[in-house]
């Protein structure tokens, strides 16, 4: 009886038993095939396990040398069922071979500052290192080369030998090529791609049945779109490996060099620090000397200065020796080095009164010392003789640079207002073409859930249905929002220009003013630490919802602008007391300095033009704090921060509880 029980369940094994394919695999190349902590993965491991779930068969990975593998591969009686290898594109390997898997290729790699490889020929009389049965030796099979063959192992000898001098070039596969490069920084990349190539599985002619379940298997992936998420998975940006301890020699190196700049940098600071010490105390020796010169001078012109004191302007009579005869001023400001012309060319009074005097010609000159601003007139007189006359007008040329600005300001009115009306047009179009998208999204998600039940392999922009409907139906709330932004903004610039327009004000919620700003900036606020804190209960004011959006929007991003990624710290606060409300904004970014805080209202001025900035958005946001009846206080301290305070008036006491 018991013998008859065993002959049953032996007999019986092979209808439960499950069948395995042993997947032999060689390589520590990422990401096709390696071993992490004694776990073998990769693109070609978890490519074939989706094989075996499709054929119903367990994989069983076999780690063997590459030449190993090629020997047991030939072996009708081997314990390798199948093996992932490189053939090239045109020639075919003796073994059975499935369909293509990925592409590669494979090029000349030599030494730094060796020539480059152009084509074939350029490899003649060479040394070439080739691993053995390598897609490069199947290639090179019966094709004679006028070059000799080194037989090598592995790519990495043949690195190896090329450091050595015992060969002038490798010719090695693309992805291994790419892994040593960084453990061999001497070798470089010396050409274009030389052979092109694929991998392919490969197994013994006996397996040729199995060989064909497999194609079937692979196309089968590759129709319900899994093999493109294997290839994003493996060969998309960010999964090769990097030589980790190529990278810390590298960042220590550069961290050394950086100590040795830092050090030098404190050095010339030290020098240049008491140099300017020593300097300060010649220049002010300078000026105690230039003082008891002015008293001297000022003693022996007494008799001339009574009948020039009346004349408002400084006058100085010069020979053609360049003595001065007489004068009514000190004339110390035409010598000084500093006195230059407003175009920056050095005033060299010398040169110019004896060109008067020679020419017989007067000339007028506008000048500019310091903040200043002069004019200097030099005319002919007696013979070899000239009178140089001296007029500050700072007044008259801050008056002339106000007058152009205001032009130009007026200008740039005209024009934003006529920009803002083609802006308008196009921005209709966005918010009534993304309405339409969002309705259509409603109508097409029962379909796309239908549809993905039929085909559970389905994406939707390498996405999940699901997840990819969810973005677009957020894309598109974004670009509606969006779009809304640039059609306010655009009346806010044409309001600028036509500063008579009114806005409709009604009960606003400052909470929801900051939140809402919030969420417009979410994608700038990441890269920095944000503290919330809104007040209970929700501070009510009378206002324009998406005007105030805009000025707390300008506010976040100035403070995005002005604070470090990383270690910015930027905290937005509301609060009110009986009669006011207020919103805070604050950073501890780089702040501005007195001369900055002045101006920073100005409409067009900005200390970011090199970025971009157009100096309009605190101008439109203190225009709009005026027509909200607001104020904004602004205090801040270079290199430690600023603050932004928006004071309001409250509604009645009914508003605001509710």
């Amino acid at each position: 009886m018991k013998l008859l029980l065993f002959m049953l369940l032996l007999l019986s094994f092979p209808l439960i038993a499950k069948d395995t394919i042993v997947f032999g695999v060689h390589s520590t190349t990422a990401p096709l095939e390696w071993r992490d902590n004694g776990v073998d993965q990769g693109f070609h491991v978890e490519l074939i396990g989706q094989i075996g779930l499709l054929l119903d068969k367990d994989i069983v990975v076999r780690r063997k040398t590459f030449q190993q593998l090629l020997t047991d591969i030939h072996l009708p009686d081997s314990d390798i069922d199948v093996i992932a290898v490189v053939s090239p594109t045109n020639v075919r390997r003796r073994l059975t071979q499935s369909d293509p898997i990925y592409a590669t290729h494979a090029k000349a790699y030599t030494l730094q500052g060796k020539d480059f490889i152009d084509n074939w020929s350029d490899l003649a009389g060479k040394r070439i290192a080739i691993k053995n049965e390598a897609f490069v030796d199947v290639f090179l099979a019966g094709q004679p080369q006028d070059f000799t063959q080194v037989k090598v192992d592995l790519y990495e000898t043949g690195f190896q030998m090329l450091i050595s001098g015992e060969v002038d070039v490798v010719l090695a596969e693309n992805f291994v090529a790419r892994r040593l490069q960084p453990k061999y920084p001497s070798v470089r990349s010396a050409s274009d791609a030389l052979i092109f190539g694929a991998f392919t599985f490969v197994s013994n002619p006996k397996n040729a049945e199995l060989l064909r379940q497999i194609n079937d298997a692979l196309r089968q992936l590759k129709i319900s779109g899994e093999y493109d998420r294997l290839v994003n998975k493996w060969f998309g940006m960010g999964r090769e490996k990097v030589d980790i301890t190529s990278t810390q020699q590298k960042m220590l190196l550069l961290s050394i060099i950086i100590s040795i700049i830092s050090a030098i940098g404190m050095l010339y600071t030290f020098s240049v620090s008491r140099n300017l010490k020593y300097r300060s105390e010649a220049l002010v020796l300078e000026l105690q000397q230039r003082k008891e010169a002015e008293k001297k001078i000022s003693l022996l012109s007494q008799q001339f200065q009574a009948v020039l004191d009346g004349i408002p302007h400084g006058m100085t009579i010069y020979d053609n020796n360049m003595q001065c005869l007489w004068s009514n001023d000190n004339n110390q400001l035409l010598t000084n080095s500093q006195f230059k012309s407003l175009d920056g060319a050095e005033f060299i009074l010398s040169e110019r009164v004896l060109a008067v005097i020679q020419e017989q010609k007067s000339i007028t000159a506008d000048m500019g010392y310091l903040a200043q601003y002069w004019q200097v007139q030099i005319h002919p007189i007696a013979d070899n003789q000239a009178v140089v006359i001296l007029e500050e007008n700072t007044e008259q040329q801050h008056l002339r640079r106000a007058n152009d600005e205001a032009s130009r300001l007026a200008s740039l009115g005209e024009l934003s207002a006529g920009i803002a009306h083609e802006i308008n047009n196009p921005t209709g179009i966005i918010i009534h073409s993304i309405a339409l998208f969002a309705e259509a999204m409603k109508d097409l998600q029962p379909a796309a859930e239908y549809y993905q039940q039929q085909n559970p392999f389905w994406l939707i922009a390498g996405l999940e249905p699901k997840i990819a409907v969810t973005e677009m139906v957020h894309s598109t709330e974004v670009i509606e929002e969006s779009a809304k932004r640039i059609s306010r903004i655009v009346n806010d610039l044409k309001r600028y220009a036509l500063p008579h327009l009114s806005s409709h004000h009604q009960a606003t919620n400052l909470n929801e003013v900051v939140n809402v700003a919030l969420r417009l900036t979410s994608n700038q606020l990441k890269r920095f630490q944000v503290e919330l804190s809104l007040a209970e209960p929700n501070p009510i004011i009378n206002g324009d919802a998406q005007q105030l959006h805009q000025v707390m929007i300008n506010l976040i991003q100035n403070a995005c602008h002005a604070t470090e990624s990383g270690s910015g710290i930027i905290t937005i606060s509301t609060y009110s007391d009986k009669k006011a409300a207020y919103i805070s904004i604050s950073d501890n970014g780089s702040g501005m300095d007195s001369a900055t805080l002045k101006r920073i209202t100005e409409p067009f001025f900005t200390t970011r033009r090199s970025h971009g900035g157009s100096g309009l958005g605190l101008s439109v946001c203190s225009r709009i704090l005026k027509e909200h009846h607001g104020e904004m206080k602004i205090s801040s301290t270079l290199n430690q921060g600023s603050q932004f305070v928006l004071m309001f008036s409250l509604l009645n006491e009914e508003l605001n509880k509710s």
